[in-house]
């Protein structure tokens, strides 16, 4: 497995610049690009490097001088909103994004799942968390087949033409948010639909986050590092539900961490473990979403962590198994 960044934590900094930092970290050798919707495109002219092929060569050629590739194209967005305009939107990028990734040859887009209103004529989305009131079962009988199952299944094929694998984040607000609602989509929508595995979005769900990868298996298709911490003392009182915002760190139930500063290191050797296993040979993309440490820190953290993890975790063909 090799280490890479997601690109977006360097928002403020220039391309180049984002390059001499991402460099700067020893042992990354890979980066994630957003093109649009929710990462930004701040190190991305999405429209541009689609209209030119050889401005599309130059851009690939100057990131593999820096001696590094990408892993993926990301545009997180929710294009089954029930606002058709916004919806059209998300769709518009994921689609240039399918297709860049494949003038580019970066082998996955990573997404979100997105989540659809109640109704027909709904204008927000609705993600439904329980099965009673009963009219809850009904909301999500129409979400999915009317929806989500045919939105993912024509779009899985329009990124399979052109040889793009989809990963969709599961990220509680939509519909696909855990192993189970990855999976369901992934058979309705084919096998060239897999994930795009998130630990921080696993672990404040009570998830046994192995245990959870072990079950996706080769739908693994990415992963992000990135994790979270549970406050046990608020999730006591309130569960880990938490609408409050992400500035009131002391009151939240959980924030989102740099790896280690959720975790331990053994927790994380557990988790590059259960990915060998699951035959998953490719990249750990940090994000870095740390309120409470600077993107350096934050970083560089990280970094020492997985590369030590990586380094000392032996192989699943070790001769001795």
């Amino acid at each position: 497995m090799e280490l890479g960044v997601f690109t977006p934590v360097f928002g403020k900094r220039s391309f180049e610049q984002m390059l001499e930092a991402v460099v700067a970290l020893e042992h990354v050798t890979a980066i994630e690009i957003g093109t649009g919707a929710w990462p930004g495109s701040d190190h991305l002219d999405l429209d541009g490097l689609l209209a030119s092929k050889a401005q599309a060569r130059e851009y690939r050629q100057r990131i593999a001088d820096a001696g590094l590739t990408i892993s993926a194209l990301s545009c997180h967005g929710n294009p089954i909103h029930p606002d058709a305009a916004i919806a059209r939107a998300y769709d518009t990028t994921f689609r240039k994004t399918v297709r860049l990734a494949e003038r580019l040859e970066v082998p996955v887009v990573v997404t979100f799942s997105g989540c659809p209103g109640d109704h027909a004529g709904a204008r927000r989305p609705n993600w439904v968390t329980t099965p009673w009131p009963p009219e809850f079962l009904e909301i999500l009988d129409w979400q999915w087949n009317k929806k989500v199952i045919p939105y993912w299944t024509e779009a899985t094929a329009f990124a399979e033409k052109r040889g793009i694998k989809v990963a969709l984040e599961a990220h509680p607000g939509f519909v696909v948010y855990n192993v189970e609602t990855a999976l369901k989509l992934r058979a309705a929508a084919g096998p060239n639909l897999g994930v795009n595995f998130d630990p921080s979005h696993m672990y404040w769900q009570g998830v046994d986050v192995p245990a959870a990868i072990k079950a996706l298996g080769d739908a693994i298709f990415h992963v992000h590092a990135k994790d979270v911490s549970i406050d046990v003392r608020n999730t006591g009182i309130n569960g880990v539900l938490d609408t409050k915002s992400y500035r009131h760190m002391s009151e939240r139930s959980w924030l989102f961490r740099s790896v280690g500063w959720g975790h331990d290191e053994l927790e994380w050797k557990r988790i590059v473990s259960a990915l060998r296993l699951a035959g998953y040979d490719y990249v750990m993309s940090i994000e870095h979403e740390d309120a409470l440490a600077s993107v350096d820190e934050g970083l560089r953290a990280a970094v020492g962590l997985l590369h030590r993890v990586l380094l000392t975790e032996p192989p699943v063909d070790a001769w001795w198994t």
